[in-house]
């Protein structure tokens, strides 16, 4: 027996993965740019267009939004209270909104948002989009001359990128509101210190990277799944569609923990 046999066999596996990998990587890099690109041309928001947008739109906001909303307020009042009550406990009162601002606004709710909605909305838009490759929905519109990017992918990238949009920003409004009732209940008097302690912590930076780490987050839920769910395998071997389905979760958590770290590292170590 070849005494490199293993070691050969190890280094094929390693390079059959890691170009699995690089073509998967590829494949959302070029999805990603040509779906920006048609998200900035005026033709791609035809009437069809813009009817099937706005459907997706409302059925990836509106059933969650509620739920999501509550599921957010909840969250709010528990952390306020825990926060509160430690920070009291330490003498330390005067930093505790401060924290829960910076804990639960800036860090916890659009992360959340954004896999709220990659769960409920953008990775059942990616196993629908596989549906149709393969049972050919795909390649009859091509042989119609229409563009399936454009018909059936866009619509649903706009609406899970709107759908975590929608979900963070109300969320975070929520929260401030409870965050201040918990706080100071429902008296303005402390109010004034409130925006002051707000404006402290919403500087230029911060606010600039939280929107961008806002936008980052739909972008990723809403793109990945996409790009597993047009380009992942066909293959009727249920454990290879399973290891795709896989490959493009690990792929969607990856980006996330790549944005979450450079934006903890953009608003704490700059």
């Amino acid at each position: 027996m070849n005494p490199l046999r293993p070691v050969l066999h190890w280094l094929t596996r390693l390079g059959l993965t890691a170009r699995r990998w690089a073509l998967a990587w590829g494949r959302i890099l070029h999805l990603g740019a040509v779906v920006l690109v048609l998200m900035c041309s005026p033709s791609s928001y035809s009437r069809g267009t813009r009817w099937r947008l706005a459907q997706h739109m409302y059925a990836d906001t509106a059933p969650i939004l509620l739920g999501f909303t509550l599921l957010a307020a909840l969250l709010s009042l528990v952390i306020t209270r825990i926060v509160v009550v430690t920070a009291d406990s330490y003498g330390l009162t005067r930093y505790a909104m401060e924290m829960v601002i910076r804990v639960l606004v800036l860090e916890l709710i659009p992360l959340i948002a954004a896999l709220f909605v990659a769960m409920r909305a953008t990775i059942p838009n990616g196993t629908q989009l596989a549906l149709m490759r393969q049972s050919g929905h795909l390649a009859a519109l091509r042989a119609r001359g229409a563009d399936p990017i454009r018909m059936e992918l866009l619509p649903r990238v706009v609406a899970g990128m709107y759908a975590s949009i929608t979900l963070a920003a109300l969320s975070c409004v929520v929260a401030l509101a409870l965050a201040y009732l918990g706080v100071y209940g429902f008296s303005l008097a402390g109010l004034p210190g409130y925006t002051r302690m707000f404006g402290h912590v919403f500087t230029p930076q911060v606010t600039l990277v939280f929107v961008l780490r806002t936008l980052f987050f739909s972008m990723a839920i809403a793109l990945i799944p996409m790009a597993a769910g047009l380009h992942e395998t066909d293959s009727p071997q249920r454990a290879q569609q399973a290891d795709a389905g896989i490959g493009g979760l690990a792929r969607m958590f990856a980006v996330l923990l790549l944005i979450e770290v450079c934006s903890l590292m953009s608003n704490y170590y700059y």
